[in-house]
């Protein structure tokens, strides 16, 4: 029904858990972040590639729609593992194809795209979304190396998304995220349980519907600073040291010449 091989999907989501907030293992079953000093050293048409990418449009529209319709039909960086994660994705596709043909000569294809195509984008793109705040919010936690502790990562490095109560039952209260990379095996339902019977994890990391909308621009991991920051950010920082190079060579030849 969400157009996602299940094996496919468990072991990214795993691999996730393993190396969330890792930046030397990154790539698998997360969202692609790049570090300023990363976004600095690449060419012009790359930073140009990572904008887009990172634009909300892509982000949240257009990007979730090829990610469940389209890049979820070939088992992307597990073609070598196995006939695992090829059978799960291909028993998947049948399925949906042997759904998609009931339905379409059930009701005709006009109607089906009409009714699930919509269904099945707005479903991406909130899943996306709830999977974008649950880890790209200023204050999370990325570490290189020995640095990095998995305690450490679960709990800093993902959200308590803080959503109104009938939003926390559709979303079967995945927005209590840092308990559940502290410990995935708590069923979703126990959760909320988690949070009453330790009321000190209620303050980290809590972001409320309203405070997450302003998650959406931030792009680039300030090692420095120990934050996510927005495009805009990254170039006022910047700004400052290279005036600063400049004026000191501007002395620098000043003195040579004098």
């Amino acid at each position: 029904m969400t157009l996602t091989p299940y094996d496919y999907w468990r072991r990214n989501h795993a691999r996730h858990h393993a190396s969330s907030g890792n930046l030397d293992q990154r790539g698998v079953g997360d969202i692609d972040v790049l570090t300023v000093r990363e976004f600095v050293a690449r060419p012009r048409w790359r930073q140009i590639l990572y904008r887009l990418y990172r634009h909300p449009i892509v982000m949240f529209g257009i990007g979730p729609a090829y990610l469940f319709i389209l890049r979820h039909r070939l088992p992307i960086k597990m073609m070598r593992n196995g006939w695992g994660p090829w059978l799960s994705t291909m028993g998947t596709n049948a399925a949906i194809a042997i759904l998609i043909a009931g339905m379409i000569r059930l009701v005709g294809v006009g109607p089906y795209l009409l009714v699930h195509l919509p269904i099945m984008i707005l479903a991406a793109s909130i899943g996306v979304w709830l999977f974008y705040v649950q880890h790209q919010f200023e204050y999370t936690s990325w570490s290189r190396g020995e640095a990095w502790r998995f305690h450490e990562a679960a709990l800093h490095g993902s959200s308590y998304y803080h959503l109104p109560g009938v939003l926390r039952w559709f979303t079967a209260n995945i927005g209590v995220h840092h308990v559940h990379h502290l410990c995935s095996r708590i069923p979703c339902y126990r959760l909320p349980d988690v949070l009453r019977d330790h009321p000190e994890l209620a303050a980290v990391g809590r972001i409320t519907l309203f405070q997450s909308l302003q998650c959406a621009p931030l792009a680039l991991w300030d090692e420095n600073g120990g934050r996510l920051i927005s495009f805009g950010e990254a170039a006022v920082h910047r700004a400052p040291v290279q005036a600063t190079a400049t004026g000191f060579s501007f002395q620098k030849l000043w003195a040579t010449r004098s």
